[in-house]
């Protein structure tokens, strides 16, 4: 039977007494387990001489991380600086603030000589001067545009564009014609000069400031109706006034053809011709906002009696009616565009002027 401390098989063959007996004699005093010590040695130390398993980033000495804020601090100045530079040299400044003037008019009525022609609309204007017009907003061309020294092309072609848009709302749409409405005319007016504008609406006088007939054609709708197709020749000029405007001159006749506003059979037609000269003005915001200023407005209007209000709404002499020049200081032919100013207060229709039956 295995001893006690044996294992189970017994003792291996060749050990006598098992593998313990051979360190029975070995007797450990007590001074020496006190003088034994455990130290246990660091990470470092452990490692010895091998190799470090992460490597320093270069960036990582001392000398290049204190360099870094420096450089950092000297980017912000530089764009800093670039920024204020460019501010100060760049040649598109904000444009200065422009307020536009009032507008000047001058309304010139002009008295037959005779009976006003009449007959069938083709009959009369074939025989007028207005037979080679185009019909309408046709009538109105714009030139070729190019740039000047402060305006692209592109403005160039909108300021032409918006003059004609004037023209078209002031000369030819029919509500305008018939006194209906003012308000396509309106919104192309720069808001400066909205305020004289319906002034001049409300309260039409020949002052020079508020004659509605130079800011629009409208015919007495109890006198007269307007036919379609208005004949229109003329031309539009541009050029730089100014570092910040432009000034667009446009010089066109309109023919209308008129009808007595009275029912009947016997409504035969007659011409009326508005001779127009007007400047417009267009700062950078009238540009963008598509609208215009005027500066300028001359119109001779006939046949139509002389009279103290004739810059109103027009009261045009129809077929067969007459009357006589009422101290008219010239002849004046409202299809002769050119720069000539139109200055008198009532004048005579020039025999050319109408038709030649």
């Amino acid at each position: 039977m295995a001893g006690r401390g044996d294992p189970p098989e017994g003792t291996p063959e060749g050990l006598p007494g098992g593998g313990e007996d051979e360190y029975r004699s070995v007797v450990f005093d007590e001074s020496f387990v006190r003088a034994a010590r455990l130290q246990e040695f660091s990470a470092q130390e452990r490692m010895g001489e091998h190799a470090r398993a992460v490597r320093s980033r270069p960036g990582g000495e001392p000398g290049r991380r204190s360099r870094q804020p420096v450089v950092l601090v000297l980017l912000i100045l530089l764009a800093f600086g670039t920024a204020i530079y460019l501010g100060v040299r760049n040649p598109y400044q904000p444009p200065a603030v422009h307020r536009a003037e009032p507008l000047w008019t001058t309304v010139t009525p002009l008295a037959p000589q005779g009976p006003v022609p009449g007959g069938e609309p083709a009959e009369l204007l074939s025989h007028s001067p207005a037979a080679e017009y185009h019909a309408g907003a046709a009538g109105i061309n714009l030139p070729n545009a190019g740039r000047t020294e402060h305006f692209s092309e592109s403005q160039v072609v909108t300021a032409l564009s918006v003059a004609k848009d004037y023209l078209v709302a002031s000369s030819l749409a029919p509500d305008v014609l018939s006194g209906a409405t003012t308000r396509p005319v309106r919104l192309l007016i720069d808001p400066d000069q909205q305020a004289q504008f319906d002034r001049s609406v409300d309260a039409s006088r020949a002052d020079g400031r508020h004659a509605l007939a130079g800011w629009l054609i409208s015919f007495d709708p109890a006198r007269a109706t307007v036919d379609p197709a208005t004949r229109v020749q003329g031309t539009l000029r541009f050029a730089e006034i100014d570092a910040d405007l432009l000034q667009v001159t446009a010089d066109h006749s309109f023919t209308y053809t008129l009808r007595p506003a009275a029912s009947g059979p016997e409504r035969a037609a007659s011409l009326f011709t508005v001779h127009r000269q007007l400047q417009f003005r267009f700062d950078r915001e009238d540009l963008r906002m598509h609208r215009a200023e005027l500066l300028t407005s001359q119109v001779a209007a006939g046949p139509q009696a002389c009279a103290p209000d004739a810059g109103g709404t027009l009261r045009p002499l129809l077929a067969g009616e007459r009357t006589p020049p009422a101290d008219a200081p010239a002849v004046t032919d409202p299809y002769a565009t050119g720069d000539r100013a139109v200055t008198p207060l009532c004048g005579t229709l020039a025999p050319n002027a109408q038709p030649r039956l």
